[in-house]
């Protein structure tokens, strides 16, 4: 009997250890990755996005591209109203496309590498790589870590990172506050290692107008980003089927530091990054301006401790239809709303800053001023002492907010 006892003894701890091999601590699955970070020349990702930081949680569809060595495009689409920007680098630099406006923006800058976002691979691996103090979970099917945020906002401060035990794919991310309340969730579809792209599929006017191309296919077979099939007045945009990465694309392509392209007749400004600029100036084109569309007046939900409303206006001249709204207290700024039309515009050198459900830009010095597009209307926020941050909140709190 008792030596029944201590074969069974013998048995389960045979089984232990059996049941043990194979499975990675914290420090394997990080030197993994390391290797894996390493040996990555491209991949491809899909998926859905969803902002908690208003009262309704709102949905963008994903989809991110990488090529060795700094090729990168992000498309972001809203899910209800199906409007797609995206953010592209190429040899040019970076730009910010708006396709369904015939808009582009474009910048000298070094993103993503100074400032990441949720969704790109090497951003959460860097985070997982450089906290020290991260938490670790083996699950079923996939690694868990709980690291710290580092996403350029105090409003974002951990996040838990979900990677396929099979490749390292990432399966979801959730990024929270201070409370622990989840304030950016990625969920991902797809991901795929050692994708292969066309010649052409960080090209910015290919870009701009590939979704009119075989019935709006979009992929890596056919090579092209997928964008708007059409124009705010409906009509289809003409393709560029010789465009190639790094090239400046045909007429209408941008000139300068930042600026708006592709029909627009748009140039931006010559200059260093971080150049002291105060807020560009626009002027009508030859062409007669359109009569603009009524938006009513979109206020922000957020304001900063001690702020309030000063007063608002609404400003019809030359067929524009814009606002004004002031703020005065702990910070004073004024935020302007206006639905563009085709124009000339001269934009202080500007850098990208990550709104969550879009790209924001930077632009001044002294004065600030944070610009961004969202459902055709132009946005401007504009400070002598507003920080950033507070910029970003404010125009979070705006997104999904109907004129009244």
């Amino acid at each position: 009997m008792r030596r029944i006892s201590w074969m069974l003894a013998m048995v389960l701890v045979l089984s232990a250890l059996l049941a043990a091999c194979g499975k990675k601590d914290a420090a394997a699955v990080v030197k993994d990755l390391n290797e894996v970070v390493g040996e990555m020349e491209s991949y491809q990702g899909a998926g859905v996005m969803t902002l908690h930081t208003g009262e309704t949680p709102q949905q963008y569809k994903v989809e991110v591209w990488h090529q060795k060595p700094s090729y990168y495009r992000i498309a972001l689409t809203n899910a209800k109203k199906d409007v797609t920007q995206i953010v592209l680098r190429n040899d040019e630099g970076v730009f910010v496309l708006t396709p369904s406006q015939n808009k582009s923006f474009r910048f000298q800058s070094d993103w993503p590498d100074n400032q990441g976002q949720v969704y790109l691979y090497e951003t959460l691996i860097r985070s997982i790589t450089g906290d020290t103090t991260r938490q670790f979970a083996d699950e079923k099917e996939s690694y868990v870590f709980d690291v710290a945020a580092n996403y350029n906002t105090h409003a974002l401060v951990r996040q838990k990172i979900w990677l396929n035990k099979s490749d390292y794919a990432p399966k979801q991310v959730e990024v929270s506050d201070s409370n622990a309340n989840v304030v950016v969730d990625v969920k991902f579809d797809s991901f795929k290692f050692g994708a292969e792209f066309g010649k052409d599929a960080f090209d910015m006017q290919r870009n701009m107008t590939a979704a009119t191309e075989e019935g709006n296919k979009t992929g890596t077979d056919a090579g092209v980003a997928p964008a708007e099939k059409t124009d705010d007045a409906g009509a289809q945009q003409p393709a560029n089927p010789q465009a190639t990465p790094g090239s400046k694309g045909t007429e209408g392509a941008v000139d300068g530091q930042t600026g708006v392209s592709e029909g627009t007749n748009q140039q931006g400004t010559e200059g260093s990054e971080g150049a002291s600029s105060g807020q560009g100036t626009e002027e009508p084109t030859v062409a007669e301006p359109q009569e603009a569309d009524s938006f009513g007046v979109i206020q922000p939900t957020y304001a900063p401790e001690g702020v309030k409303l000063k007063d608002d206006q609404i400003l019809e001249e030359s067929g524009d239809y814009s606002v004004l709204l002031r703020y005065e207290g702990t910070y004073n700024y004024t935020i302007f709303e206006a639905r563009p039309q085709d124009r000339a515009v001269s934009l202080a050198p500007s850098r990208l800053v990550d709104l969550g459900f879009t790209a924001g830009m930077i632009s001044g010095d002294a004065l600030q001023t944070l610009t961004w597009t969202s459902d055709g209307v132009e946005y401007r926020i504009t400070s002598a002492d507003l920080p950033e941050n507070e910029m970003v909140r404010i125009a979070t709190s705006m997104q999904e907010e109907s004129g009244k």
